[in-house]
């Protein structure tokens, strides 16, 4: 049985790792085993960020809508309560966004939510 090389076959791989390591630091980059142990952790932590990102993102919502409810003398909490008791579905990123850039409208949303409060 003849013997086999696997030269073309491991360089290709190589190459392929290399490629995606392109831009880590120092020998990360250059040498394959850093390369690799670096990009299976670089690939385990964009898989996680990409579900992070979407709490990190609500968050921020959060943020603002609770920072233009505070303006308009409500809390966050109430405010949400009495959207829903008037029956007006309106998602937290739009919400968040009435709330940086018309802040009449979002005032009018408040005004609905405490009257619905009460």
């Amino acid at each position: 049985m003849p013997r086999v090389k696997t030269g073309v076959v491991r360089r290709r791989r190589h190459k392929k790792i290399l490629k995606l390591a392109r831009g880590f630091y120092s020998g990360r980059s250059k040498h394959f085993r850093k390369a690799k142990e670096q990009l299976e952790r670089s690939l385990v932590y964009a898989y996680r960020d990409r579900r992070q990102k979407k709490r990190d993102i609500r968050k921020l919502w959060i943020i603002r809508i609770n920072a233009a409810c505070r303006l308009n003398d409500i809390n966050y909490s109430r405010f949400i309560n009495g959207l829903r008791l008037s029956g007006i579905e309106l998602d937290r990123k739009i919400l968040a966004d009435l709330a940086m850039n018309d802040s009449a409208a979002f005032a009018s949303l408040v005004v609905s939510a405490k009257a619905a409060l009460k």
